[in-house]
C-alpha cells in the first residue's frame, strides 16, 4: 500500500519540481538581461566626476559646477518640466473623460469599435506618427488647408516656438488615451451595478450617478495612476520630441534627454553628458520613491 502512495505522489513531484526549474531558468535569464544592460552600463557613471581625458581623470563635481553655470541647462529643466507635467495632467484626465464617456455607451458593439480604433495609435511608434504629424503641419499640410478657410495665415507649425510645446503635449495625449482608458474601463467594470440602479430609484441622473458612484468607485485607481505618474516627470519623451523638434525651435522644445543626446554625440561632451544624466537619474529615483509612498498613503497601493 505505501509502495504504491510513493508511485502516485513521485509524479506530482518531479511536475512541482521541473516547473520550480522553468520559473528559476526565466527569472534568471531575465536577471542576467537586467545585470548586463542596466547595471553594468552603471559603471559609466564614473565619467560625470571626471574630466574625459586620460591625463587629468578625476576632477570631482566640476561637470555639475559647469552644468548648472550654463544657461542652457536651465531652460532644458524648464522645457522639460512644462511639457511632462503637462503630459501627466492631461494623461490622467482626458482618458478618465473618455472612459467615462465610452462606459455610457449601451451599444457593445459600437463600443469596442471605438475603443479599439482610439487604441491603436499607442502600437505605432514616433518615427511613423512624427512624419505624419510633421506632413499634416506642413506649410501646404491638411491642417493650414482647413485653417486657411477661417482666414488664419498658413505657417509651418512645428517650426513655431511659441505652438511647439502644445502640438507635442497634444499629439502625444492623442497617442496614449486610448491605451490609458484601459485601465479606467477596468476599474470601471468593479463598481456594483446595484448601486446605479438603487440610484435610479431614488431618481438620481446619470450626471449625479457619475459623480457620487462612479468617480469615489475608481477614485484608488486614479491616486495610484496619478502618484505613479510621479516618477516620469523629468521623462518628456525623447522619441517624440527628437522626431519633431529643429534647431529652429530648441528654445522652446529642448528637454534633458535630447540635451544629452547633442552634448554626448554631437559634441563629445560626454563627461558633462553623463553628468546631466546622472542628475536626470537621482531626481527621477526620489521622485519614484516618494511617488511610491504617495501611493501607499492615499491609495494602500503596495508593490512589495
Amino acid at each position: 500500500m505505501k509502495t504504491a502512495l510513493m508511485h502516485l505522489q513521485k509524479p506530482g513531484r518531479k511536475r512541482k519540481s521541473t516547473t520550480f526549474l522553468n520559473y528559476n531558468i526565466m527569472v534568471g535569464v531575465g536577471m542576467l538581461w537586467l545585470i548586463l544592460f542596466n547595471i553594468v552600463p552603471m559603471i559609466g557613471i564614473v565619467m560625470a566626476f571626471e574630466n574625459y581625458d586620460p591625463v587629468k581623470g578625476f576632477i570631482g563635481l566640476e561637470n555639475f559646477q559647469y552644468l548648472f553655470s550654463m544657461s542652457d541647462s536651465r531652460r532644458v529643466i524648464v522645457n522639460t518640466i512644462i511639457i511632462a507635467v503637462s503630459k501627466l495632467v492631461l494623461n490622467v484626465i482626458v482618458p478618465l473623460v473618455f472612459a467615462l464617456l465610452l462606459n455610457e455607451i449601451r451599444k457593445m458593439k459600437f463600443k469596442k469599435i471605438v475603443q479599439t480604433v482610439v487604441y491603436l495609435p499607442h502600437f505605432l511608434s514616433w518615427v511613423i506618427l512624427a512624419s505624419i504629424f510633421l506632413e499634416l503641419f506642413s506649410f501646404r499640410g491638411a491642417f493650414n488647408t482647413i485653417v486657411s478657410t477661417f482666414g488664419v495665415e498658413p505657417k509651418i507649425w512645428f517650426a513655431e516656438e511659441k505652438y511647439f510645446r502644445q502640438l507635442v503635449i497634444f499629439s502625444d495625449v492623442w497617442k496614449e488615451f486610448g491605451y490609458n482608458a484601459v485601465i479606467y474601463l477596468a476599474a470601471l467594470t468593479g463598481v456594483s451595478q446595484d448601486l446605479y440602479e438603487a440610484a435610479a430609484i431614488d431618481g438620481c441622473s446619470r450626471l449625479k450617478a457619475v459623480w457620487h458612484i462612479t468617480l469615489p468607485g475608481i477614485a484608488p485607481t486614479i491616486v495610484v495612476v496619478a502618484v505613479l505618474g510621479l516618477g516620469n516627470v523629468l521623462n518628456a519623451g525623447f522619441d517624440q520630441v527628437f522626431n519633431l523638434y529643429s534647431p529652429i525651435v530648441y528654445q522652446k522644445a529642448d528637454i534633458l534627454d535630447t540635451y544629452v543626446y547633442r552634448l554626448g554625440m554631437l559634441n563629445l561632451q560626454y563627461s558633462v553628458s553623463t553628468a546631466v544624466g546622472l542628475f536626470k537619474s537621482v531626481i527621477s529615483f526620489i521622485l519614484i520613491a516618494s511617488s511610491f509612498t504617495l501611493a501607499k498613503k492615499f491609495a494602500n497601493y503596495r508593490i512589495f
